[in-house]
Order: structure tokens, then C-alpha cells, then sequence
């Protein structure tokens, strides 16, 4: 059952340190969020956590505020890492970096990061300088604990954000091996944008002690009330770039994400669209690290205000005033629908959605709608009308009727056509009666 609290009037009657309080007011946090209600004070009591929580909704704080206060009040003259928070991406690791900083700018805590991409020996040299804090990603991580560079044997806090995220890009066993060279009475935090990820009870079961607290805000089923979502039917992919360039002219923003399912088409919409005078950017996971950095920097200072991306982008990214998410492809499952749309809409503002749906992907749009069991709104542009309009006939499941092709049937008569084929042309073959003796020698 979700934990619940009576909701606190202001972060003071959350108990925490005055190093944090003055932190908190510095950033200007003026009321703790219902994630920071309900999550903060079972943390505070050195529980294990599990959360369910959006990005932001002010998970972040969520977790380091308790950690912090933990750090300050429980001083150690042990050596080693005393709180190490994993994160699936570099991104969103250097964003937890930045604002673990910020909360604990009047503390004398040391804050490491450890990420893919950097300078390996420079990350040996924080672990070895004994910050209190390491934010890192898994895989690199990894790394520094097989050389024995990392030393966890006294670690207080073990911290998992965005856990199914983590799964879904493969660093189950990483994440395990992790936990497994970790203080075994550490306290434990995980927290996921939803608990019906058929691998996060799985794993939270594994590293969390038993009769772990679970606060829920959300299940992947949530409506997000506040983001409005459009499906606009397009004939094939040269429509949808017509579409796109027109939504993207003609809607009023501050800055968009449009998501593909591929590099190479994220890629290839960057051109057409800068030929519109659109200030155009692109994103995608073979690029260098140094340019994913110089891309996020453009966009969030708004020198770039539209970014193609693909599923890269979807998760771990905090950046304020997204109001428009565009689907050109539409996402393979339900799960990456809501992580994509999740860019906007936050905080409570209002963002829009929108999906390109031609013929091919009606049954996946109509199967996403059906798994988050809501129903997306029909957007016609007039100035771009196509011809497709939709199935025909439509199952109960909301999927388009006789869309499967009979394929028996065609092959039956074709095998049909050959024979009869083959037969006409051996007529003519055929030997026609002799009265000549049989000479078979053997007769």
C-alpha cells in the first residue's frame, strides 16, 4: 500500500538540517512537492524505499535532502564512499551532480561524478580523494570496482534513480554487481517512474530489506491530465515531414522534442527542417560525448529550440520549458510513449503531444492507447489533409479489422496456375500410339 503522510505547510517541518534549509531556500524551493511529502520522512528514518515518482516531480531532492541531512547529523571518520547514487544516464547523473551541489552548498561534503565518456584516471582520483558522495553510472562504475579503485565496504546510502530505465538498457546485472560490494546495512532508495516494470519489484526485492516502505505517486496508467494528446493520420513518411515542419511552424512553444525510432532518420529530418528557418538540433546515442554536452547546453539556453532525437532523450532529461513532444514514428511500446511525452507537460504545465500515424502503425497507436487505457484525440490539418483516413472497420480491440492479408488462399490458386500452366505446354509432348514390336531384350 502507498505510504502516506500528513502533507507538511514548508520544508522546515521536514526536520532537516540548517545547512539544508538555507540551501533550499537559496534555490528558491518554497513548498516540498507530494513526492518530497511522503518520501522524505521514512528516509529520514533510515527506511528502505521504494518510489514511484515522474521526472519532475522533485524526485531528486527527494532523495538527496534525506541523504544529506543523514550525512551532516551521522558524522564518519571511516574511509570510503558513504553515499553512491546510480543513474542509466550521463545526462541525467551530471543533472543529480549539479543539484546535489546546490543543496549542499553551506556543507563541507565532497560530491564526486563518475561517468562514461570522461577522464578515466581523473575518476580514480575522486574515489581515492574520499568524497563523501559519488553520483556515477553503472558501467563505468564497474569498471573503477574491478580495478579496486572504489571502496563501498562503509557506505550509509545506496540510491537508484530511474530504475527501470536502468533495466530496460541492460544494466540489471551491473546494477547488482554494484549492490553486492556495498555495505550490506546501508540504507537503500529506489525510485522508478512506475511499479508495474515487470523488473523493478523483481530487483527491489533483491536489494531491499524486508518490509521496505513503498510510496506510489503514479502507475504507468496515469492520465497526465495536463499534456494533451493528438493523433494527426499521415499518408507516408514524406507527408509526416510535411506535417511536422508545419506543426513545428505553426504551434506556439518554447521548445520541442521530436522523437524516431532510428539515428539515421533523427539524422535525416535535421536538414528539411533547417531549410524551414527552424533552429534545428539533433541528438542520438552514437554521438560523441562532447557533442550530446555542446547540444543540451544550445537547447537549454534556447539557442536551439527544437532537438530530433531518438529514445536517448526520452529519459533522465531535465529541461525546463519542453511544451511540445512530437512522435514522427511512433514508439514501439507503451512504456517509451509515456517516458517521450514525459518531457512536457511537467510541473504542472500544460504541454502537447503529438503522434504521426500512417496506415502501418495504426495498430501499434491503437495498442498503445488500449495498455495506457486512454483515448487520444483526432487532429486533422486542414492545409495538409492526406487520403488515409483511418481503418475502414475497426475490432473491438480498437486494431483495424482484415488488415492481416489471407496468404493460403493466393498461394493454393497460383500452385493452381502453374500446373494447369505446365499441363498445356506438355500436350504437345505427349508420345502418341505406336504399332511398332516392343524390342525390349528382356521381354
Amino acid at each position: 500500500m502507498p505510504h502516506t503522510t500528513e502533507s507538511p505547510l514548508s520544508f522546515s517541518s521536514l526536520s532537516l538540517a540548517e545547512e539544508l534549509l538555507k540551501a533550499v531556500e537559496k534555490i528558491g524551493f518554497e513548498q516540498p512537492t507530494p513526492v518530497q511529502q511522503q518520501a522524505v520522512p521514512p528516509a529520514l528514518e533510515h527506511k528502505d524505499l521504494l518510489v514511484s515518482a515522474e521526472t519532475g516531480s522533485g524526485k531528486t531532492a527527494a532523495f538527496l535532502l534525506p541523504t544529506l541531512h543523514h550525512l551532516l547529523s551521522r558524522r564518519s571518520t571511516l574511509f570510503g564512499t558513504r553515499a553512491l547514487i546510480l543513474a542509466p544516464t550521463r545526462e541525467l547523473a551530471q543533472q543529480t551532480y549539479n543539484q546535489c551541489r546546490a543543496l549542499a552548498e553551506f556543507t563541507e561534503l565532497k560530491i564526486g561524478l563518475i561517468t562514461g565518456g570522461e577522464d578515466f584516471k581523473q575518476q580514480q582520483g575522486a574515489l581515492r580523494r574520499n568524497a563523501e558522495i559519488i553520483i556515477a553510472t553503472p558501467g563505468r562504475l564497474l569498471e573503477l570496482i574491478n580495478q579496486d579503485a572504489a571502496d563501498f565496504s562503509h557506505l550509509d546510502v545506496l540510491i537508484l534513480d530511474e530504475a527501470d530505465r536502468m533495466l530496460d538498457m541492460g544494466f540489471s546485472d551491473d546494477v547488482l554487481a554494484i549492490a553486492g560490494h556495498c555495505n550490506d546495512e546501508r540504507q537503500t532508495l529506489l525510485f522508478s517512474a512506475t511499479l508495474t516494470h515487470y523488473g523493478v519489484i523483481k530487483i527491489a526485492d533483491r536489494i531491499l530489506k524486508n518490509h521496505y516502505k513503498t510510496v506510489a505517486l503514479n502507475t504507468l496508467h496515469d492520465g497526465h491530465s495536463n499534456i494533451q494528446q493528438q493523433i494527426v493520420l499521415a499518408d507516408d513518411n514524406d507527408h509526416k515531414q510535411k506535417l511536422l515542419a508545419w506543426i513545428l511552424l505553426n504551434e506556439t512553444y518554447d521548445k520541442a522534442l521530436v522523437f524516431t525510432n532510428t539515428r539515421l532518420k533523427a539524422v535525416e529530418l535535421q536538414g528539411p527542417l533547417r531549410g524551414q528557418k527552424l533552429r534545428v538540433g539533433v541528438l542520438h546515442g552514437e554521438m560523441d560525448q562532447k557533442d550530446r554536452n555542446r547540444m543540451m547546453s544550445l537547447f537549454r539556453d534556447g539557442i536551439v529550440n527544437i532537438v530530433v532525437s531518438t529514445d536517448l532523450a526520452a529519459r533522465g532529461l531535465d529541461v525546463k520549458g519542453v511544451n511540445l513532444v512530437i512522435n514522427f514514428d511512433v514508439p514501439r511500446n507503451g512504456i517509451d510513449y509515456i517516458h517521450r511525452i514525459g518531457r512536457t507537460g511537467r510541473a504542472d504545465e500544460q504541454g502537447l503531444a503529438v503522434a504521426l500515424v500512417k496506415s502501418t502503425e495504426w495498430n501499434l497507436m491503437s495498442g498503445i492507447q488500449r495498455f495506457l487505457k486512454q483515448k487520444f484525440e483526432r487532429r486533422t490539418i486542414k492545409e495538409l489533409e492526406g487520403s488515409y483516413k483511418g481503418p475502414k472497420k475497426l475490432k473491438s480491440s480498437g486494431k483495424a479489422a482484415g488488415s492481416k492479408i489471407k496468404r493460403e488462399p493466393k498461394k493454393a490458386a497460383a500452385e493452381k496456375v502453374k500446373i494447369r500452366h505446365r499441363d498445356k505446354k506438355n500436350i504437345g509432348k505427349r508420345r502418341a500410339p505406336s504399332n511398332k514390336p516392343d524390342i525390349n531384350p528382356a521381354s
